[in-house]
């Protein structure tokens, strides 16, 4: 009976270990896209957790079918959830403020996230976004599934060019 019980407590150590590894943040290999700081557990550098591309690619990627304000027509958006993100994380917070290249920022209540399945998307009908085109990440709620959605608050929550995401 002990060997039993001996066997089944390595079996859950071993076990513990190997599930906190394959949630641990990898180190960006490319260039990073995408840091969050702020209140999150899971980090790859001492204060922050870094993405690039192909680790975002790794979260997974989804696509939203929407018209946006500021662009043409509908698009197809390609990029991992915003709670995808917040989950790898482990974020815990209220609001993020997520911040664009040019420091333009705004404040948007995590809930969002789940909510609204925010996307952050890297890709507009197949193509990278660039700078010039609202990359290198564009903050997308789905507008056309929900028109409520198209207003002055949330349009200001569309942040594009982002580069980070602090978790308050």
């Amino acid at each position: 009976m002990r060997k039993l019980i001996r066997k089944l407590t390595y079996l859950s150590v071993f076990s513990a270990v190997i599930s906190m590894n394959a949630f641990a943040l990898d180190t960006p290999e490319g260039k990073v896209l995408l840091t969050i700081t702020g209140n999150i557990s899971e980090k790859n550098t001492p204060t922050s957790a870094e993405f690039d591309l192909d680790m975002l690619r790794e979260i997974g990627f989804e696509d939203q079918v929407t018209n946006t304000p500021w662009t043409d027509g509908i698009n197809t958006y390609t990029g991992p959830r915003l709670k995808a993100i917040l989950d790898a994380v482990g974020a815990s917070g209220n609001d993020m403020v997520v911040t664009a290249l040019n420091d333009y920022s705004a404040i948007v209540p995590v809930a969002d996230a789940e909510k609204h399945n925010v996307l952050l998307a890297l890709m507009s009908d197949g193509e990278m976004l660039s700078v010039r085109d609202k990359g290198p990440i564009f903050v997308i709620y789905p507008f056309d599934d929900d028109p409520s959605l198209n207003n002055e608050v949330i349009q200001n929550r569309s942040v594009w060019q982002v580069k980070s995401i602090r978790v308050d």
